[in-house]
């Protein structure tokens, strides 16, 4: 007989976002008369910049043309965009990473998901972070690399709180691990890593032959000239860690589906018998067996953000954001909350000091605005809850007049 892969059924019944959504369904079902505004879901809401426009539509119409269509293309993306990445993202910030290095994908999700497939299910040591992205756990938990769950926690990973009391950012921990999860600035705490603080996981990486998976989907909201964009601006990195990036959140492409990962040839992985491999021969053999690559016309939307004229609209895009972002951290203040987040990143981590989803429950029902329970993100998200950015400034206002009234 046909069987599945047990490891599914560890995982909890539905995806936070999926949950989420179904409260929200019933609501609004019910009473169809209240306009719900979303700060839940990080999804944008501002259209693509005028300079990807202008390529999406050039890049089309090439398609439209003999002499200009493309078919299959490499997948690992166009010489011009990934030459523009590497010259832009990397080189100008004086990290030493080459366009062979960089693979383009549809999605910083789907990739993060997808690079647990070329290591160890069995025996590999995991070190998450709690609140963190579901994302890491969840694909991890579907390779069958932990136990089941025990109160709101996996068996066999080494948990990273992040609390008021570290910044939420988290502590090197006191064993060895082997698969390292780093989100900066986090989704979904908002909080910025210092160079200090990623030199030592660099370092300790090193000392236990771990790699460093390092999402950076939210690295063109840095503001801090102090706070690295990449971790290849930490010397020695190329040895320890990949890095994902994201036109998602930087440019809008949430419905239009580009993003890259890095993967040094310096990076090693070992085999049972410790011998070394290239981590970057194994995912591009991955990657080009079950990806064919991002289409065309998009690639060419995606290369134009690196323009003049695109750098000054994305610039100007994610400065809106921020704008919204200035004003709930504001108003969360003002309403004697705690918070983290919004300065150099578009999410919001209010201290709620009270059950997250009785919180999200309240703000639904009584202000009818969504937010994001934290403790859909881990048990260290209990008692708080994300607020984000990514909405027009005139429902960022009409919402955080709400929230006022149904606090008072």
């Amino acid at each position: 007989m046909i069987r599945i892969n047990e490891n599914y059924l560890k995982l909890k019944a539905s995806y936070l976002f999926a949950d989420i959504a179904k409260r929200v369904t019933a609501y609004t079902a019910a009473n169809p008369d209240k306009p719900v505004i979303r700060l839940g879901i990080g999804d944008v809401t501002e259209p693509l910049t005028s300079a990807s426009i202008d390529a999406f539509h050039a890049g089309v119409a090439e398609m439209a043309a003999r002499s200009t269509f493309k078919g299959y293309g490499p997948e690992q993306g166009y010489a011009f965009l990934r030459d523009a990445i590497a010259a832009n993202d990397y080189t100008a910030r004086g990290c030493e990473i080459t366009a062979d290095e960089i693979f383009v994908s549809d999605g910083s999700k789907c990739d993060c998901g997808n690079i647990q497939e070329i290591f160890a299910t069995k025996g590999l040591k995991l070190a998450i972070p709690d609140p963190v992205y579901p994302v890491y756990v969840d694909t991890n938990v579907m390779a069958g690399r932990t136990g089941d769950n025990l109160d709101g926690r996996y068996a066999g990973i080494t948990y990273l709180d992040c609390t008021s009391a570290n910044g939420y950012v988290p502590a090197i921990p006191s064993v060895a691990t082997d698969l390292i999860y780093l989100c900066f600035p986090n989704n979904p705490t908002g909080a910025v890593a210092t160079r200090e603080q990623l030199v030592a996981w660099v370092a300790y990486a090193k000392a236990n032959k771990a790699i460093i998976l390092f999402d950076s989907a939210y690295e063109a909201y840095i503001r801090d000239p102090a706070i690295p964009h990449s971790i290849y601006e930490i010397p020695g990195a190329r040895e320890v860690a990949i890095e994902f990036r994201s036109f998602s959140k930087t440019a809008g492409f949430t419905g239009t589906r580009c993003a890259y990962t890095v993967v040094p040839k310096a990076l090693m992985a070992y085999d049972s018998a410790g011998a070394a491999h290239s981590v970057h021969a194994l995912w591009n053999r991955r990657h080009t067996t079950k990806f064919n690559g991002v289409s065309y016309p998009v690639q060419k939307a995606a290369a134009a953000i690196y323009t003049e004229a695109g750098k000054a609209q994305v610039k100007a895009m994610t400065d809106f954001y921020l704008g919204n972002a200035a004003l709930i951290r504001a108003a969360v203040t003002k309403l004697g909350l705690s918070c983290v987040g919004g300065d150099n990143a578009p999410y919001i981590w209010v201290n709620t000091g009270t059950d997250s989803w009785a919180f999200f429950d309240k703000l639904l029902n009584e202000a009818q605005v969504v937010c994001t329970p934290g403790a859909g993100f881990g048990k260290c998200g209990e008692g708080h809850i994300r607020v984000s950015a990514f909405n027009s400034r005139a429902n960022v206002e009409t919402a955080l007049a709400r929230i006022a009234d149904a606090l008072k």
